[in-house]
Formats: C-alpha cells, sequence, structure tokens
C-alpha cells in the first residue's frame, strides 16, 4: 500500500527587508517567493475571483513587502502585506504549486500587466 504524504514546511522565513519569504520543505526543497509575487498570485477572492474568468491582474506591487506571517491552523499561513492585503490563505499545496508553476504565473503576469497598459511600479 502505497500513501501520498504531501511535504510539509519545516521552515518559514521572511527575509530582513521583508521583501522575500524562504519556504523549506520536508522533501528537502527549498522555495524563496519574492512579496511581490505572493501578492500578484494570492489565493484571495480579490486576486483569484470565484472563476477562472473573474482573475484579476495586480499592478503597482514591486516595491511591496510582507509585514506579518501568521499560521492558520496547521495548514496554511496568512500574509499581511504594506498595502494591507491579507485576505489570501497560502496552504502548503498552494505554496507548492505556485512554485513549480513560477515561470509560468510570472510570464503571464508580465504579458498582462503589458498588455493591460499597467505597471509593476506603484503608480
Amino acid at each position: 500500500m502505497t500513501t501520498d504524504v504531501k511535504p510539509w514546511p519545516t521552515e518559514i522565513r521572511l527575509a530582513k527587508d521583508k521583501k522575500s519569504l524562504t519556504v523549506a520543505f520536508s522533501d528537502d526543497q527549498t522555495h524563496d517567493y519574492t512579496a511581490e509575487y505572493l501578492r500578484i498570485v494570492s489565493p484571495s477572492a480579490e486576486v483569484q475571483g470565484h472563476s477562472p474568468s473573474q482573475r484579476q491582474t495586480i499592478p503597482g506591487k514591486r516595491n511591496i513587502e510582507i509585514m506579518k506571517v501568521e499560521p492558520v491552523g496547521n495548514y496554511a499561513i496568512r500574509l499581511t502585506f504594506t498595502d494591507l492585503h491579507d485576505t489570501g490563505i497560502y496552504s502548503w499545496d498552494y505554496l507548492s504549486q505556485i512554485a513549480r508553476d513560477h515561470d509560468f504565473l510570472w510570464e503571464r503576469y508580465k504579458q498582462e500587466i503589458g498588455e493591460k497598459g499597467l505597471s509593476r511600479d506603484p503608480s
């Protein structure tokens, strides 16, 4: 019998400058996430909507910082950003997914920013 054991975070570390978060998992994978990336892929309804067609492109977050990292049960963290966004619950599965899909998600974001005439820089 095979059991699927999902990676569990062994360390969550906010950088001193608050511009990145490092998460080490039990499968020996370590991922570094910029605050900007975490903010623009927030799992919140504000960003993701309630369906893929409602997903929002969030501009102006190049200099954003993470103010607070809070545990949510034993399955996730809640991040509070300097723009006061704090409604995204980042589950361990979601953090693994956005690490795995980083290149695709980041390129899609940059393309959408350009197509919509928006900027990563704050207005």
